[in-house]
């Protein structure tokens, strides 16, 4: 990974905190950790898939395909900055 991974991935954890309300270190979050679901630790749910769509396309300038795209590109971190990448 290039350092702008890194770069960009550090910078959707604490997108992913501030966004949602999260009272946690952006860096404990692991890259591939679930986001959303029964299994996730973070416990994200509707709501804050909206904000943190909204906060996507603000700061980054994409919008996320439909709805079902949406819930495999909002997954994890990893696959958020797969799909930031892929859309510069």
């Amino acid at each position: 990974m290039t350092s702008a991974s890194h770069e960009l991935i550090d910078d959707l954890k604490r997108l992913v905190v501030d966004v949602c309300e999260k009272d946690i270190d952006p860096a404990g979050i692991a890259d591939d950790e679930l986001l959303f679901g029964p299994d996730a630790r973070l416990e994200l749910d509707s709501l804050d898939a909206l904000q943190l769509s909204m906060a996507l396309q603000k700061r980054y300038g994409v919008r996320l395909p439909d709805s079902k795209e949406t819930r495999r590109v909002m997954a994890s971190i990893a696959t958020l900055a797969e799909f930031l990448a892929a859309h510069k």
